[in-house]
């Protein structure tokens, strides 16, 4: 209970940017309702008015029945206003969360990705909050009407005939006491089930994204056995929180119906005992107090439903907040510098750095590099070569030691500026849904179309993209369909061709491209890295030949540091590395 408090509290705080659409909504229902009482009142006069054969107060009867349609016409517009109210309101309210929930995701540090499915991820934002604007909708739409109703009608009753005002009032905390049992009792199943769902969106996300390797490997059974599960494991716990919260509704139209005979029993008896005298209850109060007492039961029917809705809602926002709450990246200081004219100097001083504490990666790191050097980085798999580059760009910060450009600690600078000054092609290409021209200039969007041809023919990808159906302005989709991985892997190094930036990274940058277009590609790499900081990361040593300085690293750490013909003289790791790929 203390958790859904915190999350309801979280809500009020969106809610209050639309306080004036919420405080007219409420009028708006108080109106409604008023409107809604009335009528039963009227109805209950315009009976009193028919006494007998002979015995018609037409003139009352006619003003009483104008009254009443009058409240009916007048009901409906404020209803119908009410609606569209809270409809804006839930709406903003959502984007509001989810805006704030995407600014949270460009804040959260690449830790976070690494150990969190992305299906997971995306479920929070889009069905997760999707139902929280449901239950809200809801909420606003009932909640406020019903509770004026339980209030109006009982004022009403009270006036006309107290008794069974009290028989009602006592009988009342019975439904009250139904749906908080119930209620309570669904909390933990409605996020059990989000949990699995999010669990099964993660999987379909994962399937689809890899459906060639799927394929490949004759995975799809397995893969259908493993969604099988987990489908299995979310109509189970889906079943099991529908079927008791909708206990709620059943139970309490138990007790609404107990209401209802109630008044009926004790209005019938105050009306026979009375026999006609004045101050008795007539068969037209009689009437009024029975459509009250209906009136009356219904918002507990409706509240019931809205709780058990308001349960997900709350549930599926608290995940929600949960991701907005994650611990973000190391906050810049206050007095960061933002990086200019650089000239390309980086410094690597007794850098240490772990993904896991008790697994140390990279120890007593130490590396000075001139400005426009071009620094090559080999290895076995896993020695720490990416991980180095990670810590370059602060995707993650080192546990000990300093990195430095042009003098400058980079945890001292600020972000934006550090990555704007490197230029980074990496073995993964990625590519975003919209035309080919718009993927080039996603770091340079001001770019001319000149600047463009001239970075992809520099890059020898202007001859494929003219192939193109239209050209620089087909349209790809998602992460570059349609493309070959070496012509991905070319337009994001066109894109980089583009930014020319003071400092590169190349990281099997030219992994998916055949052994011709990567001669060429190697000539444009020669031509873009002339007097830039560069650090290129390769497994296929023809790469790194012409590097002024190539790092051996081994289990985090530099075994052998030099160019290509020092490192093959000295007979090292380096140079088996380099005849395991070439002929002696």
């Amino acid at each position: 209970m203390k958790d859904q408090r915190t999350t309801i509290k979280k809500v009020f705080a969106y809610v209050g940017a639309y306080k004036w659409i919420v405080l007219v909504s409420i009028l708006l229902a108080a109106i409604s309702v008023a409107l809604t009482l009335c009528v039963p009142r009227l109805i209950g006069l315009a009976i009193d008015c028919i006494v007998g054969k002979g015995q018609v107060d037409f003139t009352s009867l006619i003003r009483l029945l104008m009254l009443i349609g009058a409240s009916c016409v007048g009901f409906a517009v404020c209803q119908w206003v009410q609606n569209v109210l809270n409809n804006r309101a839930a709406c903003s309210i959502v984007r509001d969360i989810r805006n704030d929930a995407f600014k949270k995701l460009e804040k959260l540090p690449l830790s976070y990705f690494d150990t969190h499915a992305a299906g997971e991820t995306v479920n929070r934002i889009i069905t997760d909050a999707e139902t929280f604007a449901d239950g809200l909708l809801m909420t606003l739409t009932q909640f406020f009407t019903g509770a004026l109703t339980i209030l109006g009608t009982i004022g009403f009753m009270v006036a006309i005939h107290p008794a069974i005002a009290a028989v009602v009032v006592v009988l009342t905390p019975l439904s009250l006491l139904v749906a908080s049992f119930i209620a309570k009792r669904t909390s933990t199943m409605f996020r059990t089930q989000s949990e699995v769902r999010g669990k099964q969106t993660a999987q379909i996300d994962e399937m689809i994204g890899e459906q060639k390797l799927v394929q490949a490997f004759g995975y799809e059974k397995r893969a259908e056995d493993d969604f099988n599960a987990v489908n299995e494991k979310l109509r189970l716990v889906s079943l099991r929180a529908i079927f008791f919260s909708s206990l709620t509704n059943p139970c309490t139209r138990f007790v609404n119906s107990l209401v209802y005979a109630a008044v009926t029993l004790v209005g019938a008896l105050s009306v026979i005992s009375g026999g006609g005298a004045a101050g008795a209850l007539t068969v037209g109060a009689l009437t009024t107090l029975l459509a009250y007492a209906n009136q009356y039961t219904n918002p507990f029917n409706e509240i019931s439903g809205v709780v058990t809705e308001l349960q997900n809602a709350l549930t599926c926002a608290a995940r929600v907040f949960e991701l907005m709450e994650e611990t973000e990246e190391i906050p810049e200081p206050a007095d960061a510098v933002d990086l200019s004219d650089v000239k390309g100097q980086v410094e690597i001083r007794n850098v240490a750095f772990s993904y896991v504490p008790e697994k140390p990666l990279i120890e007593d790191f130490n590396l000075s590099v001139e400005p426009g050097k071009r620094v090559a980085i080999v290895g076995p798999t896993g020695c720490g070569k990416t991980t180095f580059i990670n810590l370059l760009q602060r995707f993650y910060d080192v546990n000990g030691g300093s990195i430095t450009v042009d003098g400058h600690d980079i945890r001292n600078v600020t972000r934006e500026s550090l990555r704007a000054s490197w230029g980074m092609v990496l073995q993964e290409t990625w590519l975003r849904h919209g035309t080919v021209r718009e993927n080039i200039t996603m770091g340079k969007p001001d770019a001319t179309d000149e600047e463009i041809v001239a970075a992809a023919k520099a890059t020898h990808a202007h001859s494929f993209i003219c192939r193109l159906p239209s050209g620089y302005d087909t349209v790809l989709s998602e992460d570059g369909g349609g493309l070959s991985q070496g012509q991905k892997q070319l337009l994001c190094i066109t894109r980089v061709m583009l930014c020319l930036p003071p400092m590169l990274i190349l990281d099997e940058a030219t992994s998916s491209i055949d052994t011709k277009t990567e001669l060429r590609i190697q000539r444009a790499f020669a031509k873009l890295m002339q007097g830039r900081t560069s650090f290129i990361v390769a497994h296929r040593l023809s790469t790194v030949r012409e590097a002024d300085v190539i790092l051996v690293m081994q289990s985090g750490k530099i075994i052998e540091i030099g160019d290509h013909e020092t490192l093959l003289q000295k007979g090292g790791f380096y140079k088996k590395l380099y005849e395991s790929q070439f002929a002696k």
